[in-house]
């Protein structure tokens, strides 16, 4: 394995953990010694990345630090391919669609040049596929998820009467015509399922819902019988 490449193994490896990990316990996991293991994180320090060493518990990297993709397979690219031209095609919200060609451009500036082929040329095509139209902005609705706070929406279900709930949403689903937020309903006191192109009007409310995101997401996981991610 080159240099870059165990640099960036180790920068991803502490990026996905919470806790910190000891140093013994990375250089197991990436196959190097403790000595290079010590090498390695002061070279990633040099460039800015806020690794702290936590005595008797080991290493966290804290929040803030990227860096720029050194390598990707043919497989690991033209999944990012598909998936950025996926979202740039069926997205709901122009601003998303934008965002994903935004990043793929990005990604296409750091790619060393007989790479950047595989993205210019299309080898893998999302089939066009007519959208649901809404009426409410679908970017209020991720802002809401992203900052915990509750929505007020009118919601018209299948064959019934329009409905007022306050929601706590959670995630969205992207299916091929539709788009379902997910959400604690106050009303109902569960966890529902809301097609985007049946909510009438939405309002955000200034109120955090009191419980975490995080949490939620994983009971809804659990009650739907989903593996944990």
């Amino acid at each position: 394995m080159s240099r870059a490449a165990r640099l960036l193994d180790l920068i991803q490896n502490l990026r996905n953990r919470r806790a910190p990990v000891s140093g013994s316990d990375l250089a197991s996991e990436l196959g190097v010694s403790l000595r290079t293991l010590y090498r390695d994180i002061a070279t990633l320090q040099a460039q800015g990345a806020d690794i702290r060493g936590e005595p008797g518990l080991g290493y966290v990297l804290r929040p803030g630090f990227t860096l720029p993709p050194l390598m990707f397979s043919p497989d690991e690219l033209e999944a990012l391919v598909l998936g950025s031209r996926w979202v740039a095609g069926r997205a709901d919200d122009p601003r998303l669609g934008k965002a994903a060609e935004q990043a793929l451009s990005k990604i296409a500036t750091v790619l060393p040049q007989d790479m950047r082929h595989g993205i210019d040329v299309a080898t893998l095509l999302v089939a066009g596929r007519r959208v649901e139209p809404t009426v409410v902005d679908p970017a209020l609705i991720r802002d809401a998820i992203r900052k915990e706070q509750k929505l007020r929406i009118t919601y018209t279900a299948e064959s019934a009467e329009p409905t007022e709930r306050v929601i706590w949403p959670i995630c969205i689903a992207y299916f091929d015509s539709t788009r379902v937020v997910t959400a604690w309903c106050e009303l109902r006191q569960a966890f529902r399922h809301f097609r985007i192109d049946r909510i009438s009007a939405l309002d955000s409310l200034a109120e955090r819902y009191p419980r975490r995101r995080a949490v939620m997401f994983k009971e809804w996981r659990r009650e739907q019988g989903l593996s944990e991610l």
